[in-house]
């Protein structure tokens, strides 16, 4: 059974590792995602390759991010759900919750497997050369190539959605839900 204690404080916030994950993997996709869109557009070119090759270093820190993540949050269960949501935000929540951790897993996989497939090896911050996925194989390489893009894609739609749904509790619901995420404690109300 999931731990309470490390998992959230008496306000419903999520424990300082979730926080930190959390606020870390945000920053890893958000610099994945605009490098990724920078390189597409470069002509072939040593830039590009740099570039590339820091796309492939952001996706495999995503890969670690999202392990160590989903290693935490299957150890420390969350705070529970804001009082008074409605049944169908929780239920949505929850699938949101899981289709990003299946797209945290996905799209980095499937870049690296596209990279193996192009016969483009992954080296890991230029030190460490990290095992092949697949064989090299140039048209399974355009495949996994359209297949990582469009995951990428559909990564940024759902976290698109994530982020207009706090923002919703936020300034809208005013119900606390964005502060649970956050670094700063919920200021107190003011009693008169």
């Amino acid at each position: 059974m999931p731990s309470t204690s490390a998992a959230s404080d008496a306000q419903g916030r999520y424990s300082g590792p979730a926080i930190a994950f959390h606020w870390l993997l945000a920053a890893a996709l958000t610099l994945a995602f605009l490098i990724g869109l920078q390189a597409s557009d470069l002509p072939v070119s040593p830039a590009r390759i740099r570039w590339i090759n820091y796309h492939k270093w952001c996706g495999i820190t995503i890969l670690a991010l999202s392990t160590l993540r989903l290693l935490w949050r299957l150890a420390h269960r969350p705070p529970p759900p804001v009082p008074g949501m409605p049944r169908w935000q929780r239920l949505a929540a929850q699938w949101m919750h899981r289709a990003l951790y299946v797209f945290f897993f996905c799209v980095p996989l499937a870049g690296w497997s596209y990279s193996s497939a192009s016969g483009f090896p992954v080296v890991y911050l230029g030190l460490v050369r990290l095992p092949d996925l697949v064989h090299k194989d140039k048209a399974l390489g355009v495949i996994l190539g359209d297949v990582h893009a469009t995951l990428a894609f559909s990564l940024a739609v759902l976290v698109v959605l994530h982020v207009a749904a706090a923002v919703k509790h936020h300034f809208v619901d005013k119900d606390g839900l964005l502060w649970r995420m956050s670094w700063r404690v919920r200021p107190r109300p003011q009693s008169r």
